[in-house]
């Protein structure tokens, strides 16, 4: 039998071997640049919307307030006419010539005085009110009625008992921003579960253990729901009431700034009312959100 004769089968070939694909991990460099990309998209998303609608209305104004007649001063030219009060806050002349960096702090010290004030008795007639019947209908509706008195019409009381524009200022600080924390925190606190109060009478907390352990965190979201109002309250009633008292203060700077036909130094004192209230407002909600571990209205 020759070789040619001789049939053979053709060999099977074998499949390669298939090399396995192995996800190496991350290198602490890319989870760094991921982090970073993540943060970056989230301030993007939260911070273009807003400057957007802000470079909208500049232009808007710029263009309406530029035609001839106009009465109010554009963009541009407020920028030129208080060019000085941006670059150099800090200045002091002396008396009420002062850089708008001392008439702010002027105003917070004051707010931050009248305002301490008012969250401590707040909270505390607050509890008072939430925790007792008779103490709920007979403060209740005495608070309902004063706190719909404007904080402009407690001034003149207030100078006439004073006789002192400071501590008058202080107080209707702290007259306009006690009703809402009051409220809130009676609420709060009339919403404690009772089956907390349950636990606390089987293991016989005493009053003062009672208030610190299970009112204040059961409350704690409601509470901060009136601090948070009572803040923005406290920063409006201090520029009204500065108008009117005089002296060193961001409310007078704009009422000087009027009386001197000053239209520019009004509307850059307004954006800085505006930024410093915003700043107050986000540093309470944020105070309420590492108290309440995220469980208040951010």
């Amino acid at each position: 039998m020759t070789l040619q004769a001789i049939k053979t089968e053709p060999a099977m070939a074998l499949p390669a071997p298939s090399a396995a694909v192995v996800a190496l991990p991350p290198t602490p460099k890319r989870r760094s640049a991921s982090r970073w990309l993540g943060m970056l998209r989230h301030a993007a998303v939260r911070a273009v919307p807003p400057l957007i609608v802000v470079v909208l209305l500049l232009v808007i104004w710029e263009l309406t307030c530029r035609r001839a007649g106009s009465t109010l001063p554009p963009p541009s030219r407020v920028l030129s006419d208080t060019r000085d009060l941006i670059i150099d806050p800090f200045y002091d002349h002396g008396g009420i010539d002062k850089g708008l960096f001392w008439h702010i702090y002027a105003s917070l010290k004051r707010v931050a005085l009248g305002y301490s004030l008012a969250a401590v008795a707040g909270i505390a007639l607050g509890t008072l009110v939430g925790q007792s019947i008779w103490a709920m209908r007979g403060l209740d509706p005495i608070f309902q009625v004063l706190r719909t008195i404007p904080p402009l019409a407690w001034l003149p009381l207030s100078l006439a008992a004073f006789r002192d524009g400071e501590p008058s200022a202080i107080f209707v600080i702290f007259i306009t921003s006690i009703w809402p924390i009051i409220i809130n925190t009676a609420v709060g606190i009339r919403n404690i579960p009772q089956d907390y109060r349950n636990v606390a009478a089987v293991v016989q907390l005493n009053p003062l253990e009672f208030f610190w352990k299970v009112m204040l965190p059961s409350a704690a979201p409601y509470i901060f729901t009136g601090l948070r109002i009572g803040i923005g309250l406290s920063w409006l009633a201090i520029i009204a009431a500065e108008m009117l008292i005089g002296g060193v203060g961001i409310g007078f700077f704009i009422w000087d700034a009027w009386n001197s036909s000053h239209i520019s130094e009004i509307i850059l004192a307004l954006v800085y009312v505006g930024i410093v209230g915003f700043v107050l407002d986000r540093l309470i909600a944020g105070l309420g959100k590492l108290v309440t571990h995220g469980v208040s209205a951010s």
